[in-house]
């Protein structure tokens, strides 16, 4: 084996305390092998050894190791591995990057030659790469909102409720901000598997439908041609304030 090469490669994920969208990764292992071979979710502590075992078997396994990792994973104390020691606005701990300090623990430990990268905005924006379903149901929930608001309907929020998996059928409901806001949706235990790496069946068959669908946006000159908002403020309706 080559230590020329990299046999290492982290992406690092947003979910600072729940894995959504570390464990979709796993959808881009189609077959025994395929990457990523190592999902660090936040919902589980972080125990070093058993994490340097599992990279190692990877390597050995299929030559490289492709880890998905959360940016919120702790320490089996609770804290952050990525911890920068800074707190936002809201009171929260900054971190500081969590790809690098575990590419550079392998490197150190197991003497592989790493990369990593951040998916940073991709993850926020990237409607070019949505799905199907991804844009069929943000205009639901959108078209959802303002039906809502015209109806002066106050302290709730769309909700999309899932009705069947196979065939994947929804619709969107009215849920009440407070049975939302300020809460944390965690990956539930029976959706990560034993050695709390990978996924179950009962997780791919609740994500895999989310990302059906080709909707390619039109592109022009080689560019995604997204449409511009005129912005123009609709006339005040509200005539009283509304508690939340």
């Amino acid at each position: 084996m080559s230590r020329t090469s990299t046999k290492v490669f982290a992406l690092e994920v947003m979910g600072r305390h729940a894995g959504w969208m570390t464990a979709a990764c796993a959808l881009a292992a189609e077959q025994e092998g395929d990457a990523p071979h190592v999902l660090l979710l936040p919902e589980l502590p972080f125990h070093e050894e058993r994490f340097l075992k599992k990279v190692q078997q990877a390597v050995e396994r299929c030559g490289y190791c492709v880890i998905a990792v959360s940016e919120g994973i702790k320490r089996p104390d609770g804290e952050f591995l990525s911890a920068s020691g800074v707190k936002d606005a809201f009171g929260h701990t900054q971190l500081g990057g969590v790809a690098p300090m575990i590419t550079n623990l392998i490197a150190a430990k197991l003497g592989h030659k790493c990369h990593w990268a951040v998916a940073d905005y991709l993850q926020r924006s990237a409607r070019h790469i949505a799905s199907q379903t991804d844009v069929d149901q943000a205009y639901a929930v959108g078209r959802a909102a303002v039906e809502f608001a015209i109806a002066g309907r106050n302290a709730v929020m769309p909700a999309i409720r899932r009705i069947s998996d196979s065939p994947y059928r929804w619709d969107i409901i009215e849920a009440p901000l407070s049975a939302v806001a300020n809460q944390e949706k965690l990956l539930p235990p029976e959706f990560i598997s034993a050695d709390g790496f990978a996924i179950t069946d009962a997780a791919r068959r609740y994500l895999g439908p989310l990302i059906v669908g080709e909707a390619f946006p039109p592109f022009k000159n080689g560019l995604p041609e997204y449409v511009r908002l005129q912005n123009v403020a609709a006339p005040k309706r509200l005539t009283r304030q509304f508690a939340v």
